[in-house]
C-alpha cells in the first residue's frame, strides 16, 4: 500500500477566467516548501432535548477553504505570487523583461491550485484562490522564502489530475546574501533583520448557498507593515520617528542585471522605539514600521521583477 510523502508532492497553478472555475489549460508547476492549503467543514453538535442522554447526529456547518503556501523567492515563479498580490503587471523590455507591479488595484486575479499526492492517488483542486497576504523576512543567512496566505472558494478531490501536463519554470533562487536594504536611495547600514508583510485584507462574501461555499473574496483597504532590527549606531531613524516624517525603504535582491527583484515602500513611517541596554553586548533597536500612500508616486508600494518571462 502506497503512503503519501511530501517529497513526491507537486503543486500546479493557473489563473482563472471565471472565479471558482478551474481552467483546462495553462497550469504551471510551482516550487514550494510546504503548504497548509486545505478545506474543512466542522460539525455542529445537536442542541435538541427530549431524546434521552445520548446526543443526536451532528449537523454539517459551512465549508472553509484557505491556508498558507511557503514558496522560494526566485527569479521566475515568484512573479505569479506577485501578480496574485498586486494584480496584472506592466511588462517592458526585449531580452530581459521588467515586470512592474503596483499596489492599489481594485481587482485581483483568482487562481486554481492543485496539490498532488500521486501515490495515494489524491489530487486536490482548490478553485477561487485569492491572495490575502504575502510576507517574507530578510536576514544574514538561511533559506529565503515567502509565505502566501490564500482564501479559496472550495476543494475538489479526484483520483486523477485535472491540471493536464503543467509546464515547468526555471528555478533560480535568490538568497539572503543577495539582499540589500536602502533608505531614500542610500544603503541602510547596521540592519540585522527586516520583515515585510503586504495584506489585501480580503472580505469573504459568505452568502447562502447550497454547497456551503463562499461567493468570493473582495479586497478592502490594503496594508503594508513590517519591522527592521538595527544595531544602534546613529540617531537617523530615531530622529525620523520623532519628527513623524516618512522615508522610502527599498528591499532588493540581485543575481545579475537580468535577474533581480526590488520591493519599494514609498512612504514609510517609523514609531519611536524603546532603546534598551540589555547587557554588555551591542545595543539594538526595533522599528515596527507602517507604510502609507505617498505623494509621488501616488501609491503605497511597488514591486519590480526582472527576468526572461515574456508575460504573467
Amino acid at each position: 500500500m502506497a503512503r503519501a510523502q511530501g517529497a513526491r508532492a507537486q503543486m500546479a497553478l493557473a489563473y482563472e477566467t471565471v472565479y471558482g472555475t478551474p481552467p483546462t489549460t495553462g497550469f504551471r508547476l510551482m516550487p514550494f516548501a510546504r503548504t497548509t492549503l486545505g478545506s474543512e467543514q466542522p460539525l455542529l453538535t445537536s442542541e435538541l432535548l427530549g431524546y434521552g442522554r445520548d446526543p443526536l447526529a451532528p449537523i454539517k456547518d459551512g465549508v472553509t477553504a484557505d491556508g498558507e503556501v511557503v514558496v522560494p523567492i526566485d527569479v521566475e515563479a515568484f512573479g505569479y505570487w506577485l501578480k496574485a498580490a498586486f494584480g496584472q503587471p506592466t511588462t517592458s523590455g526585449t531580452t530581459s523583461k521588467t515586470h512592474s507591479f503596483q499596489s492599489g488595484n481594485w481587482t485581483l486575479p483568482s487562481m486554481s491550485i492543485e496539490t498532488a499526492m500521486p501515490e495515494v492517488p489524491r489530487f486536490a483542486m482548490y478553485s477561487g484562490c485569492v491572495l490575502d497576504q504575502l510576507s517574507w523576512q530578510m536576514q544574514r543567512s538561511g533559506l529565503l522564502t515567502a509565505t502566501a496566505r490564500l482564501i479559496a472558494q472550495g476543494e475538489t478531490i479526484a483520483a486523477a489530475t485535472a491540471a493536464g501536463t503543467p509546464s515547468t519554470l526555471g528555478l533560480q533562487r535568490f538568497g539572503h546574501f543577495n539582499g540589500t536594504v536602502r533608505r531614500n536611495g542610500t544603503a541602510l547600514g547596521n540592519v540585522v533583520s527586516a520583515e515585510i508583510t503586504y495584506s489585501n485584507n480580503l472580505d469573504r462574501i459568505e452568502t447562502i448557498r447550497g454547497d456551503g461555499r463562499i461567493d468570493g473574496a473582495d479586497p478592502t483597504m490594503a496594508a503594508l507593515t513590517g519591522r527592521i532590527e538595527v544595531r544602534f549606531a546613529d540617531s537617523a531613524l530615531v530622529t525620523q520617528a520623532i519628527d513623524g516624517a516618512p522615508c522610502e525603504l527599498e528591499f532588493s535582491y540581485s543575481l545579475t542585471a537580468g535577474a533581480s527583484f526590488t520591493f519599494t515602500a514609498h512612504a514609510v513611517y517609523l514609531p519611536r522605539p524603546r532603546i534598551e541596554i540589555a547587557g554588555p553586548q551591542g545595543v539594538q533597536a526595533s522599528f515596527d514600521w507602517q507604510a502609507a500612500k505617498a505623494t509621488s508616486p501616488a501609491r503605497m508600494c511597488s514591486a519590480t521583477l526582472i527576468n526572461s518571462i515574456a508575460s504573467y
